[in-house]
């Protein structure tokens, strides 16, 4: 069999000119110029130009030949004219002149349009049915290769902190914390189940446990979870750490030397040297409005509940009253630059996200009365100490949110976000990193108002078992943290809680008796009785951070194979139908879909 390629696509260079040489690829583009015949030719390395003469007996089957099909050209490299050198890619000095030409594959015309953009090329579940074909376009191909390579610089730059990667096992047993399950069926023991593992977390910490000290894996994970922009249905990956000995700071110092280092190196943004900022959950939440704060945005939340609390504004006065907040939002240089639309496009946007309305005033460019319905209700004394409070000069507008806590830290971080995506106040050339800290252990459900978990239920409550014993659970804070970037979660993390005792308090607290946690969770408990180190750990999303070292909007754009929001593998049919006979030799009988009311199922 001959040579393929003696080159790749796009390699050659203009000291190459005058080689005869061999190339292998996919026709990507066809143009026909006074009778000579141009193809691009693509494979995984670039694109080269291939001219073809009419005088060649291949001619015509090259002119005929469709985009996408792949054919093995042997040539001569020649220098382009220099008018026509094509500076937008490497190989644009030279082109190849074909003197031979094997027709490997044809292609038939590609139900997708693989020359454009994704908004170009189909609807995206046509697009994940021909997947193998989307993966020939040069802006998802490269997001692939990137993703390889951020995954290869993972691994190195642990190694080189000193940790070794373990593989945890993919057949696990079900947990009772967390997202749903995926459920494989047992055929050895009937009317049992294996869980696929949401996250390596028990296996990692029994890692620990027997002695192995610092853990990483680039770990598969499943949750049965619904898509979003940023998350994955099913299946995800996560570079999972753990270390023994070890404290926040510790994990912290890992964290931000790996992070740093990866998006120096992929990132092209700019970038802020470690340490990242530490900001408490419930400053998060208070300035923010949100514990994934997007540090780029400049604009931040302000408590005004001492102003309003005896003011004749009523509304604000009773929203303080019961309980609630009043919080605002101070917008720099908008008065007499953004119309009146602006302000009601803004409380249309408030309300459609559950605000009961979206008040403000403005301050004149000529430092005149501040203006607005709620200007009004303020005395003198009133409003100079919002001016004060809030920052406020000439030109600006200042937001009030007024709800309950909850409800008025989400809207204002709904509104802050909005405000600063539409006048363009976020840095797009900049990576932001903070971490939040000091999450609370403990919080109510809303439907039950019993005491629940918050986070994670493995985590070590700060204060240990004094602060499980003395304090109102809903004051216990917790060693728990996430990373977050650009207002996108990385990763949540924690130091475990290593201590029988204290674990069993803190489930009991929670509504678990002892054994339940001796029943759920047989391994990780009963290892703590032979001697646990002190251990903490974390799990930065790999899918993520490839999707903002790529500037992707959406997380199916860094994944070869992904599913489509409904969860379903359009390229492989799945989910699918499974015979009987398999059913059978796993024990399962599915129930009948659409049984009517009163039939037997």
């Amino acid at each position: 069999m001959h040579q393929f390629r003696t080159h790749n696509c796009g390699e050659l260079r203009a000291e190459d000119a005058g080689k005869t040489v061999r190339l292998a690829g996919w026709v990507f583009h066809k143009r026909d110029h006074g009778g000579i015949l141009f193809i691009d030719l693509r494979d995984h390395y670039g694109r080269t130009q291939v001219v073809v003469h009419p005088s060649r007996k291949f001619f015509d089957a090259c002119a005929e030949t469709k985009l996408e099909s792949v054919i093995i050209v042997t040539g001569e490299v020649v220098r382009r004219e220099e008018a026509m050198v094509n500076g937008d890619i490497p190989t644009g000095e030279i082109e190849l002149v074909a003197e031979d030409v094997v027709f490997e594959s044809p292609a038939e015309t590609t139900p997708i349009y693989l020359a454009g953009e994704a908004d170009e090329v189909g609807p995206e579940d046509l697009r994940l049915k021909y997947r193998y074909l989307d993966l020939r376009r040069e802006s998802l191909h490269r997001n692939i290769v990137l993703r390889s390579q951020v995954i290869a610089f993972l691994r190195q730059r642990m190694t080189e902190l000193g940790f070794n990667e373990y593989q945890t096992p993919i057949l696990t047993s079900s947990s009772p914390e967390g997202a749903r399950d995926f459920l494989v069926p047992s055929r050895l023991h009937p009317g049992k189940f294996y869980a696929l593992p949401q996250a390596p977390q028990q296996f990692k910490q029994l890692l620990m446990i027997a002695g192995f000290d610092r853990y990483f894996q680039i770990a598969p994970c499943f949750r049965d979870e619904d898509s979003r922009a940023d998350r994955s249905p099913g299946e995800f990956y996560q570079l999972d750490i753990e270390m023994s000995f070890a404290t926040q700071d510790d994990v912290f110092a890992v964290v931000e030397d790996v992070l740093l280092a990866t998006f120096k190196k992929f990132g092209g943004k700019k970038l802020d040297d470690g340490p990242f900022p530490r900001i408490p959950y419930r400053e998060a939440m208070d300035r923010y409005g949100s514990d994934k704060p997007d540090l780029r945005n400049p604009l931040f939340l302000i408590d005004l509940n001492g102003l309003f609390r005896d003011s004749a504004f009523k509304a604000f006065a009773a929203t303080v009253g019961r309980g609630g907040l009043v919080k605002g939002l101070r917008v720099p240089g908008v008065v007499g630059v953004q119309p009146r639309s602006w302000y009601d496009k803004l409380e249309a946007f408030a309300k459609e996200n559950g605000a009961k309305g979206l008040g403000y005033v403005t301050w004149p460019k000529d430092g005149g009365a501040l203006k607005g319905p709620i200007a009004k209700f303020m005395s003198e004394a009133e409003i100079e100490a919002l001016k004060a409070q809030s920052g406020l000069e000439p030109g600006d507008a200042l937001f009030f949110i007024a709800d309950d806590k909850d409800a008025a830290n989400r809207l204002g971080g709904l509104v802050r976000t909005e405000i600063a995506n539409g006048l363009g106040l976020i840095d797009k050339d900049s990576f932001k990193f903070c971490w939040i800290v000091d999450f609370p252990m403990f919080e109510t459900d809303p439907e039950t108002g019993a005491v629940c978990f918050s986070h994670n239920p493995f985590s070590m409550p700060q204060g240990g078992m004094k602060a499980l014993l003395e304090k109102d659970p809903l004051d216990v804070l917790a060693y728990q943290y996430d990373v977050v970037c650009n207002g996108i979660e990385l990763s949540s993390g924690a130091v475990r809680n290593h201590q029988p005792d204290i674990m069993v308090k803190a489930f009991e607290i929670a509504g678990y008796d002892r054994s339940v946690v001796e029943g759920k969770f047989p391994a990780l408990f009963n290892a703590f009785r032979y001697g646990a180190p002190p251990h903490a750990g974390v799990a930065p999303g790999v899918d993520r951070m490839v999707m903002l070292l790529a500037g992707a909007e959406n997380i199916r754009e860094i994944i070869a194979f992904p599913m489509n929001q409904r969860a379903e593998d359009l390229m492989m049919n799945a989910p699918q139908e499974v015979t009987e006979k398999q059913l059978r030799e796993v024990h399962i009988k599915c129930r009948a879909q659409n049984v009517k009311p009163g039939e037997q199922q």
